[in-house]
């Protein structure tokens, strides 16, 4: 199992990102847009930096020790005055199985309990991705309800 560490999103990631968000799992599973309308990628990223700075969303590459992307990891919604966050993670398919998303998972956890003062975090899962609702298992996450609509 690779050890694995959070750095900021930075521009030198877009490839990787664009790489990582084409992959047929992660449109299936995420809110990646189908098709990918062109530019999705820069103003996804653009969405994140403004969260950076405003406190109001994060993301983070999960990289080897040596720089190696892995995927990525997200504080999709940081509600501050509720104390509530919302993660995500989202793994390269090469480094899918190998532990990685528990890892990352557990590195978000902790930065989004020290450095946000969360008191309820959330993890939105789809109903079919039985391998995320796993990693959630692993790093304790409990199994609250399904979201519905309409």
């Amino acid at each position: 199992m690779p050890s694995v560490r959070l750095e900021p999103l930075a521009p030198t990631h877009l490839g990787d990102l664009l790489a990582v968000a084409s992959d047929p799992d992660v449109v299936r599973y995420t809110r990646v847009p189908d098709p990918m309308p062109a530019g999705w990628v820069d103003g996804w990223f653009g969405l994140y930096e403004q969260g950076r700075r405003d406190g109001t969303r994060d993301a983070f590459a999960i990289t080897t020790d040596d720089g190696e992307f892995l995927g990525l990891a997200m504080a999709v919604h940081i509600d501050r005055p509720g104390r509530t966050v919302e993660l995500g993670y989202v793994v390269a398919p090469a480094a899918r199985g190998a532990g990685v998303a528990s890892q990352a998972l557990g590195l978000l956890t902790e930065w989004a309990f020290a450095e946000l003062g969360a008191l309820r975090i959330e993890l939105r899962i789809a109903v079919a991705n039985e391998a995320s609702k796993r990693v959630a298992a692993r790093v304790l996450y409990r199994y609250e309800g399904t979201l519905r609509s309409l």
